[in-house]
């Protein structure tokens, strides 16, 4: 195995070993004193406190009660005390237990060590007091022997042996197990990238060979990982287990990590009839949307006719009615999800609901803008249209913004709350097709005879390409200025891109320019700085000058 591999997975690993050894130990024990006592709930008045006595880091007995004005911490004090004191004398220690005056004593050697009271029982248990008692003095037994196992050189050696060869297994497993791991990976990922591309679902692959085969390896890696987890626990629960001291940590941290698969396991087994609830819920709600999918494609196809279904609008109420059966579906299978009454699921929910509510008021208003375009049918694609002081042709209208392609090549993105907030001019709306509205103002001098104007005006859109001559243009005297008055030509046009209305409109003024130098007639508008020496108006005999006609 290499050093970086060390580093990254053993290292680790057996940090986080230690971690959950220091957490399962401390868990039980108080201190790491060969004799202590240790307060779980200093107030020695409660009737409930408790005052552990703890001998070579393993909890004998808890003070409870006062006895003769002396409180539990007292006790556990004097007890630890006491029973320091007796493991220092030679010869055999037995540990017996006497009724007295107080209860029953706890003796060692003869001597007692502690009193067992009655109100040293524990309340959420229902043990007697001699019951109580006789754990308290196998716990000290077992005291007892291991301080004698401490002082015992051979067995200590015999114990270093045993974690020794305990190391050098656990070294042996985890440097075969990385090379299990390596050549396990490859076979995996190449298996993997060379069968990904036969899965298919409709005819369509799934999976991409180099997503399969990144996947693959990550998992083994994780699995590996988790191994080595289980394997550096166990190491280390065997060699705290070998010495006296310690022995106590690697009981408790077996025991957690037993405890805690368990607890998972059980969750787990337990969550699988909820959990079953919560897959069927999604299950019909994916039959609905399949449903919808039929129903919608019925009408595009036109064998099922809807008045107010288009398909225009076709497209977003299918999306919008499968959101809506998705949110149903969550909102019916969340009582059934595994953890959803737990109060961190549910301060979860909340945090989200509130960066929600924060962060996306200016995204809901701009989906609220899209429903309302859509719906409200205030265009359509490929329809040219003028926003504000954007023209050009609908690309796409999506549910946060709309794109429109001006007639110079420009594609603009604005944003739907922009569009609804300003004045919509659809120049598409009164032509029967995919054409649009093409429209132009000029001003002339009041002594050039309108007709004549709308003759030549005329006449320049019948020049211009791309002009319907059905409808006829038609030219509007939309002013009567102080100086001029004010002429605006309107005629259709059916383009096949977007660019053409750019094209038609230049194309419209470059005629419009050609005509009236034909005629004579200058476009310029006039400017008066005072009066004029004769009447600026148009003699009867010259109200239908060419082109204009009677």
């Amino acid at each position: 195995m290499k050093i970086t591999d060390m580093h990254a997975n053993f290292l680790f690993l057996i940090t986080v070993a230690l971690g959950l050894a220091t957490t399962a130990s401390f868990s039980d024990t108080a201190s790491p004193a060969a004799v202590t006592a240790s307060a779980v709930a200093p107030a020695a008045t409660a009737p409930t406190s408790a005052e552990n006595l703890v001998v070579f880091n393993r909890k004998v007995f808890s003070f409870r009660a006062a006895v003769s004005g002396v409180s539990a911490l007292d006790r556990a004090h004097r007890a630890q005390a006491r029973i320091a004191e007796q493991l220092e004398l030679d010869g055999p220690k037995p540990v017996t237990t006497v009724p007295d005056t107080f209860g029953i004593g706890v003796r060692v050697g003869g001597a007692t060590s502690f009193w067992v009271t009655p109100g040293d029982l524990d309340p959420q248990r229902d043990d007697t007091l001699e019951q109580t008692a006789t754990k308290a003095a196998n716990a000290l037994k077992q005291v007892i022997a291991e301080s004698a196992e401490s002082r015992n050189m051979a067995a200590m050696l015999w114990a270093g042996g045993k974690a020794l060869a305990a190391t050098l297994a656990m070294l042996a497993i985890v440097w075969t197990a990385s090379k299990l791991r390596r050549a396990l990976a490859r076979r995996l990922a190449a298996a993997s990238e060379k069968h990904a591309s036969r899965v298919k679902v409709g005819g369509l692959s799934v999976l991409q060979p180099e997503r399969a085969s990144y996947a693959v390896r990550w998992s083994v890696i994780w699995l590996y990982r988790l191994f080595l987890l289980v394997v550096l626990s166990e190491w280390l629960s065997y060699v705290l287990m070998r010495f006296p001291y310690t022995r106590t940590w690697g009981e408790s941290l077996s025991s957690f990590l037993f405890d805690l698969a368990a607890r998972m396991l059980m969750a787990a087994v337990g969550a699988l009839p909820d959990l079953l609830a919560a897959v069927v819920i999604f299950y019909l709600a994916y039959l609905a949307t399949k449903v919808l999918d039929r129903f919608f494609a019925n009408v595009q196809t036109d064998q099922l006719q809807i008045g107010w279904l288009d398909a225009d609008i076709l497209v977003p109420t299918r999306r919008i009615a499968k959101v809506i059966v998705w949110i149903f579906a969550l909102a019916m299978a969340y009582p059934y999800l595994p953890g959803s009454q737990t109060e961190a699921f549910k301060g979860l929910s909340v945090l989200i609901g509130l960066m929600v509510s924060l962060g996306a008021s200016s995204l809901v208003g701009q989906a609220a803008s899209g429903l309302i375009l859509t719906f409200g049918r205030v265009y359509r694609k490929g329809e040219f249209v003028r926003v504000g002081t954007v023209e050009g042709t609908v690309m796409e209208l999506g549910m946060f913004t709309t794109r429109i392609r001006t007639g110079l090549g420009e594609e603009l993105t604005v944003s739907n709350s922009s569009v609804l907030a300003d004045t919509t001019v659809n120049y598409s709306r009164a032509v029967k097709g995919s054409g649009f509205v093409v429209d132009t103002t000029v001003t002339i001098g009041y002594d050039t005879p309108w007709r004549q104007v709308h003759a030549m005006l005329e006449e320049a859109a019948k020049r211009t390409p791309g002009v319907l001559e059905e409808p006829a243009p038609v030219v509007f005297q939309t002013a009567l200025s102080d100086w001029y008055p004010q002429y605006r030509l309107v005629c259709q046009a059916l383009p096949s891109e977007p660019r053409p209305r750019a094209v038609v409109l230049s194309a419209l003024h470059a005629n419009i320019q050609d005509v009236f130098n034909e005629y004579g007639v200058q476009i310029m508008s006039p400017q008066y700085f005072e009066d004029p020496s004769e009447p600026k108006v148009v003699p009867r005999e010259r109200w239908f000058t060419a082109p204009a006609k009677e």
